[in-house]
């Protein structure tokens, strides 16, 4: 179906879902758990640090904005996949609704990139800096790098699809089974340089500005962990090991989707690009809670010290 409009009234259709038979209800039971993971395990991560006093500190509160970004980004996919999935035709989304799910996305994944630079540079600060730590990483530098990576975020893709939006379109079917902002503009009829520009500008800021900073922030500390004796340099570095992961993870998932959307020719199995393209979005997430909570010995001690108090048990110390 190709249309010549900008109307929002008329759908977009998402021809990324494939037909998979009755195996279609095993996925959405799957994705259902997956979903209810998600949500207590950064539930349960978001408590834990409001709670405990002892993690009233910048890692934690960096760690609990990362959380809070990651239910956002699974609130704004995972109602539609589950509801498109049970669906016996393609299913279709009004422009309106197409719109603001880019917007969440985007945004997740832009404040992601964020909260994940942030947290390199409080290691370096922490590894780097360890007498002056409280007095650099001070309360309100926490909620100002907090608030900034939001804010940014926001209003950069803010700018960006108040300029997409007014694009005239010339087809609504995207091969995708979420809404995506780059192969949307690619269905326009007008001219989309301003579009492009806007769109190089916000990679450059979701994307090189972050890594910049983490890459300096890792940098300084290899150099300085390679002062320190063998003990203390393993000890500063596994501190760093959780993040680490989380941006290997994230980055790579990242990586899945720029490559397979971006490069239609790219062969691969249907089912195997539709895992791909959510990858980001459903890993990360999970993963990175779970994790945190069992590398981080304060988290873990809070959580155990929050069981043994729900079933009336002192704890073993």
């Amino acid at each position: 179906m190709n249309v010549n409009t900008t109307d929002s009234s008329l759908p977009i259709i998402l021809a990324g879902y494939i037909d998979i038979g009755n195996i279609k209800y095993l996925c959405f039971i799957v994705l259902i758990l997956l979903f209810v993971a998600i949500i207590v395990a950064n539930l349960l991560i978001i408590g834990i640090i409001c709670k405990e006093k002892s993690l009233h500190e910048p890692m934690y509160v960096f760690l609990c904005s990362l959380s809070v970004n990651e239910l956002y980004g699974c609130i704004a996919l995972f109602p539609s996949l589950l509801s498109n999935i049970l669906l016996s035709k393609i299913p279709e989304v009004s422009l309106t609704l197409c719109h603001a799910q880019i917007f969440a996305l985007y945004t997740y994944g832009s404040v992601e990139f964020c909260n994940l630079a942030i947290m390199s540079y409080d290691r370096y600060v922490a590894i780097c800096y360890p007498l002056e730590y409280h007095r650099i990483m001070s309360p309100a530098r926490t909620v100002t790098l907090i608030t900034l990576g939001w804010s940014i975020s926001i209003i950069k893709f803010s700018t960006t699809l108040s300029v997409n939006v007014q694009l005239k379109l010339c087809g609504n079917v995207l091969d995708k089974v979420w809404c995506d902002n780059y192969m949307l503009v690619k269905l326009a009829c007008s001219d989309t340089t301003a579009n492009n520009i806007f769109g190089i500008i916000g990679t450059t800021v979701t994307i090189v500005v972050p890594l910049a900073l983490i890459l300096f922030s890792y940098a300084k500390i290899l150099r300085v962990c390679l002062k320190f004796t063998r003990e203390k340099s393993q000890k500063a570095l596994s501190t760093c090991t959780p993040h680490i992961v989380s941006l290997m993870n994230f980055s790579v998932g990242c990586s899945f989707e720029l490559i397979q959307s971006r490069f239609d020719k790219v062969p691969m199995p249907p089912v195997l690009r539709v895992i791909l393209s959510i990858y980001f979005l459903m890993c990360p997430p999970l993963i990175n809670p779970i994790m945190y909570g069992m590398r981080l010995s304060k988290i873990k001690r809070a959580l155990k010290n929050l069981i043994y108090a729900r079933s009336y048990i002192k704890p073993v110390s």
